[in-house]
Formats: structure tokens, sequence, C-alpha cells
């Protein structure tokens, strides 16, 4: 009945190894969850926009398995990515008397995923959980690697444990109904594996962007597929972020910044990691690392995406108001709001904040580097002078 064409990665953390299966017509076919069993009950956990789409159509692929299949649904947006959605699914879980034994199935992008994993580590110590991704960004990152959080008004992803998955399932098919503006924003994720750990990926990104633009699914299949096979390979070796698993955060320190000092929601994640990139990429030229053929390079790559270059101005919006800290609006200054914002950023040292950049082509590195060298590149990349 069904046709299953699907390539399969695998996360290998020996008796937590997982599979990632990228496909299309997966989400309706039982037989992508026929390894999920010994349960009598799956809380689907979904939101606004999502659930209408497809929460029907998981439902019925998993009501041959599941005696009960009950579906919550959370209001859409990281702006909802915090304790009290989270307790929405607490509070499904405890409604519905559900066991140990329950499953849940993360049925959205990286927001609903996120939460869900926190919710399965949390919930009576431990319970079972499936990541359904339905974002770009989410079927090439944010589902694979089991880091689950919530947000916290200084700081993102401030809250949360690691905890994997029993599976993921990546179905193409819901990308076609995903919004232009969330496509680029996964894209973003997906340049980044480039300069990180394989610039022959950079090379094929930069060759076939348009077709992924127009949603091509060749293009997307192996676009998907290579960032799994890279972070595959990285948690595998370093499952938490002790080492080298940090590298798979380039331009988040920066674009964590944005995001907490925009107010989580202004600017979509993709899009506040595509401009953190660029602040990264400026910040390992000027620590020598790489040439300013590469900063433009990649910042060419990240404006034909559809993603922002320019930095936005942190200052304007750092006045105290209510429910954020004074300290955060105790900066003057546009690089001082980042900065501030940087320090509780989860790789920060004792103050320090440890940056991911680009340590010659194709390699990364976590590195320190002085305020005054990082305030340089802050106002570089936050004037137009960041696309010169």
């Amino acid at each position: 009945m069904y046709s299953r064409s699907i390539e399969t990665v695998t996360i290998d953390l020996v008796d937590r190894s997982y599979p990632i299966e990228i496909g299309s017509a997966l989400l309706d076919d039982p037989q992508s969850f026929a390894a999920v069993t010994g349960a009598t009950t799956a809380l689907i956990i979904s939101n606004t926009t999502v659930a209408p789409l497809y929460a029907q159509r998981l439902k019925s692929a998993l009501s041959p398995r599941y005696k009960h299949v009950h579906l919550v649904s959370l209001p859409d947006g990281e702006e909802h990515k915090n304790w009290q959605t989270l307790n929405l699914i607490f509070d499904a879980l405890l409604e519905h008397k559900s066991d140990r034994k329950t499953v849940l199935f993360a049925l959205g992008g990286g927001v609903v995923g996120d939460m869900t994993g926190f919710a399965a580590a949390s919930y009576m110590r431990g319970v079972p959980f499936v990541q359904v991704p339905t974002t770009l960004l989410a079927q090439v990152d944010s589902s694979v690697g089991g880091k689950t959080a919530i947000n916290h008004p200084l700081g993102k992803n401030m809250i949360g444990a690691f905890y994997q998955p029993v599976k993921v399932i990546c179905d193409l098919d819901t990308l076609k109904t995903l919004p232009a503006r969330e496509l680029s924003a996964g894209l973003a994720e997906v340049i980044k594996y480039g300069p990180i750990a394989d610039m022959a990926f950079l090379d094929w990104i930069e060759a076939n962007l348009d077709a992924l633009l127009a949603r091509d699914p060749a293009a997307l299949a192996h676009a998907v597929k290579r960032s799994c096979e890279i972070k595959a390979w990285v948690v595998g070796l370093d499952e938490r972020e002790s080492g080298l698993r940090a590298i798979l955060n380039f331009g988040h320190t920066f674009g964590h910044a944005i995001e907490a000092g925009l107010g989580y929601g202004q600017w979509l994640h993709g899009e506040a990691v595509g401009c953190g990139m660029v602040m990264a990429a400026h910040l390992s030229h000027r620590l020598g690392l790489i040439d300013s053929a590469l900063v433009n390079r990649l910042t060419t790559l990240i404006q034909r995406a559809g993603l922002p270059v320019v930095g936005p101005d942190l200052a304007a919006k750092s006045a105290p108001s209510k429910g954020k800290s004074p300290a955060l609006g105790s900066s003057a200054d546009n690089a001082g709001s980042y900065l501030d914002l940087m320090r509780v950023d989860k790789k920060a040292e004792a103050g320090e904040i440890k940056f991911v950049v680009i340590d010659g082509p194709g390699r990364a590195a976590v590195r320190s580097a002085p305020d005054a060298l990082v305030r340089e590149v802050i106002n570089t990349c936050c004037t137009e002078n960041a696309i010169k």
C-alpha cells in the first residue's frame, strides 16, 4: 500500500543507538513506527499550525499499534518555548493517566521537538519519545542528537536535558507546506555543516541552492541526509557536548544573543543563526584563521538563501521592562548588549565567552576572544559593511 523509498542514518550510541529515516510518504505508513513497541498509549504533541495539517494522519498511522492515541496542541512560536507551555504536556500526560510505557511523538519543528524531548526526559523520570520533524531546520538539526530544552528570559535553551529519541522520522513531503521564511531558516542549519566539517558539501550547497529553494525533492533529500550524517558522526563521538559537539553551535553564540535580545520569536532561530554565522566568520578572519574570501563566500551564500546578514541593534531593545532583568539593560551600546547576553550562553565559562570559529576551511574550534575584538566584529556586522 505504501511505497517506502527511504535512506537511513544511524546515531551510534551503543545501547541507545537509533535510526533517522529520511524519505517520502513516511508519515502515513504504520511501518514507520513499527520499532516503537511495548506501549499501549501514544501522545502526539504538535502545535496549532502543524496539527491541522498532519496530526490526524499521524494518529491514523499509530492507531493500529496503540490502544489510545491522544493529541495535545501547543501554541506556535519560539516565544512559547517556556515552562507554561511545557506544563500543557504534563497536564495532558497526567489527565490521561499516562504511565512509563506511554510514547510521546513530537510532530512539528524545533520548538515542539525540544519541548517534547524535555517532557519525555522529565515525566516519571523518563518515557520514550519519537521525533517526527516537519520543518527543514528540525530535520537537519534539532530533532537529531537528544538536546532538549526550554528558554529562559535571560538565555536560550538554558533549561533542559540530554535525552535521546527512540527514532527520527523525516518525511520530506511535510516540507511542501513549509512557509518560504521557514525553509530559508532551515537552510541556515544546512549551510553551517560546510565550513565546519565538509567543504565539498558547501560546494554542493552553492551549486544546488536554487533547487533547494524550489523544494526539489532530490536536492532536499541529499541535504537532509548529508546534514544528518555529519551530525550523527559528531554526536556519536561526543553526545553530551564536552568537546567536539560544540562545533555544531557555529553561529549560535551570536545568534542566541540576537534571539534573546530582540525577544524570542522576532527572528526565527535559523535567521539568527545565519546572521550569527556571518559574525563568527568575521571573528575567525580577525583571529587570523581564515581569509576574507571565505568570509565573503559564506556571507553571499547566506544572503542568497534569503537570510539576514546584518545584525540588529540590540541596544534599542535593552531598556528594562516587565519580565526582563535590569542587567540586560545596563549596556549603553549595541556591542555591549551582545556581550551581556553572550555571557549567559551555555558555552561561557566563568563569564568568558566561547565562540565556535572556522579553524581553516572545513574545520572548527571553540575559542575565546578579547572583548575589544568581539566589539569590532559586532560593530562591523551590524552595519551594511557586513555585506561588502
